[in-house]
């Protein structure tokens, strides 16, 4: 392990380990874990109930309250059945654009932080800023619920939590809430003659499905034009449909994976109150006439919480002009920011990179994006740090 990395240096270094959210992130978080020591940083795991991976906490300067929180997560998507055209966990540089899984979603943010901690360390802090390394946030933000809990538990409470998800390093101040459904439908199998004898799960998730798009154009209706999120409204899809096996038999089970991106004024539990009304009184009383082992059941598959930053008029003019921005903005996806807020600790979203560029075949980070977040951890370190 090297004494020191340049912020170039520790992205290809964490891009190296392949943290995709099904795999552990433990040979990362071990890898920041020695860094930091090798530099006089304790760290602290906090680890899921199988110990197959963890969150990080660690302090660089004095244990005070009123600290800064540099947070993000560890884990990327998957890369299988994508079309790249480099390798994907290889840092790649060309035309002035850096190629690999992980650079824009979110590990240049995080390496970033690394390379210059012993640049703040030597810089003397007055007040401390604290590093949260997250696990499985692609997968439904599962780990940042303990590494808050820690914090509020065990930290001096901070006064400004900064989640680095790109955002071309505007200042976001909130975004929607998401909240993801598997509704599984069991009907009947019969031969495809006898339609009259069987309940066909297939068709029935199909009405289900309707009236989610029903649902959906309602929100679009509802719309306010004044909004500032993209698009104005509350969004309603279904991602994946399973179901059948035969086409000359009438389909048993049927499931699909739907979510709402609901506004944080807004929410998401009406949505789904009207939805599971509709399948219970409409849907599954003509199944059941049939058949009565027919059955409707709807699962939480995953939810994060909308973000609407509450911080006070000075927090939010310091995070503005540390970030050389005149006003904050929104975003529609989803981050671990609302988990942070719901501690009651100041928080934004501020990163390097744009997220048009998060999840596809090779995802791509601008370098001067990179330069940008630089700058942008130095005039933090004019805040924080002794000259």
């Amino acid at each position: 392990m090297k004494a020191h990395y340049t912020p170039n240096e520790m992205i290809e270094k964490l891009i190296s380990f392949d943290t995709t959210s099904r795999a552990s992130n433990l040979d990362l978080i071990e890898f920041v874990s020695g860094y930091l020591a090798f530099h006089g940083v304790a760290s602290h795991l906090i680890h899921n109930d199988n110990h197959s991976k963890a969150n990080l906490i660690a302090t660089l300067g004095p244990a005070l309250s009123g600290g800064i929180v540099l947070s993000g997560h560890t884990d990327v998507v998957p890369v299988d059945g994508q079309a790249w055209t480099t390798d994907p966990f290889s840092l790649t540089a060309k035309n002035d654009r850096f190629y690999g899984r992980g650079t824009t979603d979110m590990k240049s943010f995080l390496a970033i932080a690394l390379a210059l901690a012993p640049e703040f360390l030597k810089r003397k802090l007055h007040t401390p800023v604290h590093l949260a390394l997250s696990y499985d946030e692609e997968v439904g933000c599962l780990g940042a619920p303990r590494l808050v809990e820690h914090i509020v538990k065990h930290i001096p409470r901070p006064k400004l939590v900064i989640i680095g998800e790109p955002t071309d390093m505007k200042v976001i101040s909130a975004h929607k809430g998401i909240h993801a459904f598997r509704t599984s439908v069991t009907g009947r199998e019969a031969h495809s003659s006898a339609t009259h004898k069987g309940v066909n799960a297939v068709m029935a998730a199909a009405d289900l499905i309707g009236f989610i798009s029903k649902l959906a154009e309602k929100c679009i209706d509802a719309s306010d034009p004044t909004c500032r999120f993209d698009p104005p409204y509350t969004t309603l899809q279904v991602g994946t449909v399973a179901g059948g096996t035969a086409l000359n038999i009438i389909a048993k089970n049927c499931s699909f994976d739907w979510e709402i991106r609901a506004l944080p004024s807004e929410g998401s539990e009406d949505i789904l109150s009207q939805f599971d009304g509709y399948a219970q009184s409409e849907v599954l009383p003509k199944m059941k006439k049939i058949s009565q082992e027919a059955h409707i059941e709807t699962k939480v598959l995953a939810h994060v919480p909308a973000f609407l930053s509450r911080a006070e008029s000075d927090i939010e003019s310091l995070m503005l002009m540390v970030a050389r921005q005149n006003k904050t903005g929104v975003a529609s996806y989803g981050t671990e920011a609302g988990i942070f807020q719901s501690a009651d600790i100041s928080t934004f979203v501020c990163g390097p990179g744009n997220i048009l560029q998060a999840h596809r075949p090779d995802e791509y980070i601008e370098n001067t994006q990179i330069d940008a977040c630089i700058s942008f951890m130095r005039r933090l370190m004019d805040q924080v740090c002794d000259l």
